[in-house]
């Protein structure tokens, strides 16, 4: 939010400034020369728990440092639902093919300013990552290890639906 300095429309410094919305006083980022307000409104993201060969995939992405792996995660297009979304997410991103999709949950990630889509993909066909990954594992049910945060609230959420308890990763 900090680094949103400059109105996109008239090139003016933006500046805190409060104003009577609904809902009673919002400090934003306004411009005091044309009126402009950068709502900075949290971004939808599409996360999926693929169900892959009776595992779930966890891929690891070329840009995060360390072996972190996660759930295939991106943005939704403009015009497409969020199915449609995530069914082309996880084809970009391994190449399979969804067969069968379900809603787990929407998940608030303030850190990033996101809401996070999850849902739970049955996919098949051979997997073949984009450049975007680096590496992908296949985990037993019972092994896989949820984090405290983001996408990891929609896994063990799963897993508790799947009758496994969630085994959390150590910080």
């Amino acid at each position: 939010m900090a680094d949103f300095k400059f109105c996109p429309q008239c090139a003016n410094a933006l500046e805190w400034i409060t104003s009577l919305e609904d809902g009673g006083a919002k400090e934003r980022l306004r411009c005091v020369s044309c009126g402009y307000t950068h709502w900075n409104n949290p971004t939808p993201v599409l996360a999926a728990i693929i169900e892959y060969e009776g595992k779930v995939l966890l891929a690891r992405n070329a840009a995060w440092p360390g072996k972190m792996y996660a759930l295939i995660t991106g943005f939704m297009e403009a015009g497409e639902s969020p199915e449609e979304g995530i069914r082309r997410e996880i084809q970009e991103e391994t190449a399979l093919e969804v067969s069968a999709l379900d809603l787990v949950g929407v998940y608030d990630f303030q850190r990033m300013n996101q809401v996070i889509i999850a849902y739970h993909a049955q996919a098949h066909g051979e997997v073949r990552l984009s450049p975007e990954l680096v590496d992908y594992r296949l985990y037993a049910l019972e092994d896989v290890k949820c984090w405290r945060a983001g996408t990891g609230q929609a896994l063990a959420k799963w897993l508790l639906s799947r009758g496994i308890t969630p085994q959390y990763l150590e910080r």
